[in-house]
């Protein structure tokens, strides 16, 4: 971003866009004026008016390309659907909303304005916000808010107006997330998470899949990837299912205002059970499941095509989201999946058996732990696994890759990542970049230099050494790295165990103490 990019805030102090933390400053100056209104709640409201302003700008810009070359074309809804544009009717437009901002009736302006984008394009419906005219929700907060938002990309236009408005969403995504806390983990994956799992697997072209997209983050990062490394954003075809139909919402927006074409679809019955995609076989699929679900319904499936390594347990849903994106990958595929820890290591009900047979498969490509406090909703420690459909070679940009059967690599990062405030973390670039240059080395990339393992860090480990360690795939086991907490024991638990520990050493202690006083008092010492 140049430096003399701008934006005004609700004082109509000037933010310019170029500078690190232009984001925060804009988020800053929209929380104070959220007031007392839950996190949860004024998401919604801040969101939809970031949208309106993207899809607005957008039309506005062809709009008046249009009337210059031809006034009729300007008014041809498909003259903006054949460039990917949303048709804005002009009492839903944002200079019309802007001009009415400090109106009692803005909320029900705006709730029209919604109304009228989603009559107009079919791929909007039920998508956006309507609630704006709530008693509950404060009209003149409201018009502060359109009068902040109105100076993000002011005066720019294309695909610069929509980078930074783009930027603006994903900034405030993240940022409600962990206002929220825990229900913010439910649709949003730390940037940096999904910026590992993006950086390794590589998604050029093909299809890419994600059977939990949340808000669409992992779909985001793999579009900028492509951009950021030359390649043509139109190589990629995008395919989601989300079963919150509040998060799908987030994610329709999400994608829209990056200007992605998706088929992103939504059920309350979920993938297992609803399998919207039934027949897609995916090039890369990058998914965050949520960990340990317990109800997932699985007393229903025990019958199931997915199921290709055995019947996942109807008490955690881990393996049977491994083993429906091993099911929905295509020849040549690969899937990258964030989940608990325990989930290398489990025994009970059948999961060393599963991940037994997956191993003997050869379907599991490399192993990653991560650093703890990476996640809003969780202080269970995560890993990620690395699926690939076909390790005698596979396919990466259309080179291909050394045969790594009979191989798994094991990447330790579980020492990386900096504090960003007092309860999370993130990794950095640097950090990133290591842990992807690592994967690229090993699988025989051209032009990834030659791998190497690294004490601590990495290790290229044989089936035969997992087989020894009985299918664990904990990465501690093969890198050599000092011992660390491997389960997903819940820190109230380890705290009354080590509290427990700690009072009998204590009692014992005394009992020692009490013993040697006596002993020096036989032979004559008063202690």
């Amino acid at each position: 971003m140049a430096q003399n990019d701008t934006a005004k805030n609700g004082n109509g102090t000037v933010l310019k866009q170029g500078q690190l933390g232009f984001e925060a400053e804009l988020f800053k100056a929209a929380d104070k004026l959220r007031g007392n209104m839950e996190p949860s709640d004024y998401k919604h409201v801040a969101l939809g008016l970031i949208f309106l302003k993207y899809i607005s700008d957008a039309f506005e810009t062809r709009h008046a390309q249009l009337l210059a070359e031809d006034a009729a074309a300007a008014e041809d809804k498909d003259e903006y659907l054949a460039d990917n544009i949303f048709w804005v009717p002009s009492a839903a437009r944002w200079s019309h909303l802007q001009a009415n901002a400090k109106q009692p009736t803005i909320g029900t302006l705006i709730d029209d304005a919604m109304r009228a984008i989603e009559k107009d394009n079919e791929s909007l419906k039920g998508v956006l916000p309507k609630d704006y005219a709530r008693p509950a929700l404060n009209k003149v907060m409201l018009g502060e808010l359109i009068d902040l938002i109105s100076g993000i990309a002011l005066n720019e236009e294309g695909d610069r107006s929509k980078d930074i408005l783009g930027r603006v969403y994903e900034y405030f995504l993240g940022q409600f997330a962990g206002a929220e806390g825990k229900r913010g983990g439910e649709f949003y994956t730390p940037r940096s998470v999904v910026r590992v799992l993006v950086e390794m697997l590589e998604p050029y072209s093909g299809r890419v899949y994600d059977p939990c997209c949340g808000s669409g983050g992992m779909f985001v990062q793999s579009e900028k990837f492509v951009h950021e490394h030359g390649g043509r954003i139109g190589d990629i075809a995008i395919y989601g299912q989300e079963s919150n139909y509040t998060t799908w919402r987030l994610a329709k927006m999400n994608l829209a205002v990056r200007g992605i074409d998706s088929d992103i679809r939504w059920n309350n019955e979920g993938s297992f059970h609803k399998d919207e995609l039934r027949d897609l076989k995916a090039d890369f699929i990058l998914a965050n499941p949520p960990f340990n679900i317990s109800d997932w319904g699985g007393e229903r499936l025990r019958e199931d095509v997915r199921w290709a390594f055995g019947a996942p347990p109807v008490g955690n849903a881990n393996y049977a989201w491994l083993q429906h994106i091993a099911h929905h990958l295509a020849p040549h595929g690969f899937a990258g999946v964030v989940l608990a820890n325990g989930s290398m290591s489990s025994q009970q009900s059948g999961e060393g058996d599963i991940r037994k047979a997956m191993i003997e498969a050869n379907i599991v490509d490399c192993m990653v732990a991560l650093p703890g406090q990476l996640f809003y909703s969780t202080q269970i420690p995560a890993c990620l696994w690395i699926l690939a459909k076909d390790r005698s070679n596979g396919l990466v940009k259309k080179t291909k890759l050394r045969d790594r059967r009979g191989e798994v690599l094991f990447i330790d990062a579980r020492k990386l990542g900096v504090l960003v405030d007092r309860t999370r973390r993130e990794l950095t670039d640097g950090e990133i970049g290591r842990i992807a240059a690592t994967y690229h080395a090993w699988r025989g990339e051209a032009n990834a230099g030659e791998y190497a393992d690294i004490p601590g860090f990495c290790k290229s480990a044989t089936l035969d050494a997992i087989r020894k360690h009985d299918y664990v795939l904990t990465p501690g086991r093969y890198v050599g790295a000092e011992a660390q907490d491997e389960d997903d024991e819940a820190f109230a638990e380890k705290m009354q165990r080590l509290t427990a520990q700690l009072f009998e050493q204590t009692k014992r202690g005394a009992e020692l103490d009490a013993v040697i006083r006596d002993k020096l008092g036989a032979l004559g010492y008063g202690v």
